[in-house]
């Protein structure tokens, strides 16, 4: 099963063995309710024993790492969780991997292509539609768009696409 990517280890912070994290979530206080997680290279999931922030960063001592060489071991490597691990989104919002790779459609039923990268702009994302032998498709994620997306059963994306857009 595929692993979600929460953090990148930076580098060793004192002799202790902490080390700088920079979270790459959305819900950076996951940290302090995950127990465990696992770190690129090793093959087991590896405790963290303190947590605490430090500005927009995490200082975190995992278990067994007890010095400043041990944890320059570990530096730019990523901190993962388990699938079964992600807060739960509300209905309607979705993680950037479990709508990669869906088909697009419009309502009518023509299929657009493929949904192949997300663009975040700031204001909404962008999703890039990858057409068969056509320039790729810039759709907005907008919900006057987007009109259903279903990543479970027919793992395809419903586009109600405005006037001019796909020319």
């Amino acid at each position: 099963m595929e692993k979600i990517i929460i953090g990148k280890i930076l580098s060793p912070h004192g002799v202790k063995g902490e080390l700088k994290v920079m979270p790459l979530t959305d819900y950076p206080d996951r940290f302090y309710r995950t127990p465990r997680v696992w770190i690129d290279g090793i093959n087991h999931l590896v405790e963290m024993e303190e947590i605490r922030e430090q500005m927009d960063k995490f200082l975190i001592k995992f278990h067994g790492v007890d010095d400043r060489d041990e944890a320059a071991k570990l530096s730019n490597r990523h901190l993962a969780i388990d699938q079964e691990q992600m807060i739960e989104l509300p209905p309607g919002h979705f993680y950037h991997f479990q709508i990669i790779g869906l088909q697009v459609y419009e309502p009518q039923g023509t299929l657009l292509g493929d949904l192949v990268e997300i663009i975040e702009t700031g204001s909404n994302d962008v999703y890039v539609v990858e057409r068969a032998g056509k320039k790729d498709l810039l759709i907005p994620a907008l919900k006057s768009i987007v009109r259903e997306i279903d990543i479970h059963d027919q793992k395809r994306m419903v586009v109600d696409l405005p006037p001019g857009l796909d020319d």
